[in-house]
């Protein structure tokens, strides 16, 4: 199986390591010296969010890995692979300049830097190769019955099968003490951790799968996302539209309505931005995908005239996608009991 030259590769401070069997020697003398390894997968194309799961996994682990790998199984064939951003010297440069220091009394403990990144190419992911339509493809894929149709499965029907399928790789290779999942991609964090149960993973354990509050813009509140980079200066102005329109539907959850009314209250605020958009010469055309409460353990749909009162102290989640010009932006949040989903 081919890897990345090293020639190839951005001069960093931080070891890569592109094969499987280059990183499990390394990996094996981790378990040697009995030492926890936090993971965060990512795609590449880092912001502050990824950077609040390294910090979270620096702070927690002995050691840190990160992968970066544009997973060509959970883009359909119409979806943005080919676009999607790649940034390697610069997601290079933000790791490195992470660190943790931890205190014990009055005596400092070691600097806790990002100790490894994996960096695979498509041939070593997929020995047997990848197609994007899922018809052509051959090889063994990972598949979560009954999780993978709702929310955002509704939109991206194949999405979460290539999901399943890399992380299940990824953890097979990493075979991480503890990994890191935002809480804005919440849908797959919970699908992952009951694939961890379901096929009995010891590396993660589904109770070392954390969900990390989702990391926000300080100003706007909008969800950081690496597809934020497709937004123009419009694009930006509106997108936040989103995350208010979600905080409409908790709020009028909150007060008593019903999961219909507290749906009619997102649309309402997202009307009111087209409106406000249009008056004030804001070019970016806004399209609600969809807002919907579903429940957290099985995604199932919520009555429209369910109520919390109704729903009781389990947590629902509440989340929406927005197609602002060309580009979709997921966000969601988190009613009822928030901690015991998130960690």
């Amino acid at each position: 199986m081919s890897s990345i030259a090293a020639s190839a590769l951005p001069t960093t401070s931080i070891p890569i390591f592109t094969s499987v069997t280059s990183y499990r020697e390394w990996r094996r003398k981790a378990f040697e010296e009995r030492k926890t390894v936090g993971f965060v997968a990512t795609m590449g194309a880092l912001h502050e969010g990824h950077i609040s799961l390294v910090k979270r996994s620096l702070k927690e682990n002995d050691l840190t890995v990160v992968s970066i790998f544009v997973n060509p199984a959970q883009f359909a064939p119409h979806e943005d692979l080919g676009t999607y951003p790649r940034t390697l010297p610069q997601d290079l440069e933000l790791l490195s300049a992470q660190s943790f220091t931890g205190t014990e009394g009055v005596e400092a403990k070691e600097i806790k830097k990002p100790s490894a990144l994996f960096l695979p190419t498509v041939e070593e992911m997929y020995p047997s190769g990848i197609s994007q339509n899922t018809t052509d493809q051959k090889g063994t894929f990972v598949e979560v019955k009954g999780y993978s149709h709702q929310m955002e499965g509704k939109s991206r029907p194949t999405f979460f099968r290539g999901v399943a399928t890399v992380v299940t790789k990824l953890f097979n290779a990493i075979e991480p003490t503890n990994a890191y999942f935002g809480q804005k991609d919440i849908q797959q964090a919970l699908l992952l951790r009951r694939l961890s149960r379901d096929i009995l993973l010891s590396h993660p354990n589904p109770e070392h799968i954390h969900v990390v509050p989702t990391a926000r813009d300080p100003s706007s509140g909008l969800a950081l996302s690496s597809r934020n980079s497709y937004l123009t200066n419009d694009g930006l102005e509106v997108a936040p539209a989103l995350y208010e329109a979600l905080k409409a539907a908790r709020y009028a959850w909150n007060s008593g309505s019903t999961k219909a009314e507290a749906i009619e209250a997102a649309i309402k605020v997202i009307e009111k931005e087209k409106v406000r958009a249009s008056s004030r010469g804001i070019k970016a055309e806004m399209r609600l995908d969809y807002v919907e409460l579903n429940n957290s353990d099985d995604f199932e749909v919520i009555s429209p005239q369910s109520t919390r009162m109704v729903a009781g102290p389990h947590p629902v989640i509440l989340s929406g996608a927005l197609w602002v010009d060309n580009t979709r932006l997921i966000d969601n949040l988190i009613l009822g009991d928030t901690g015991s989903i998130t960690s």
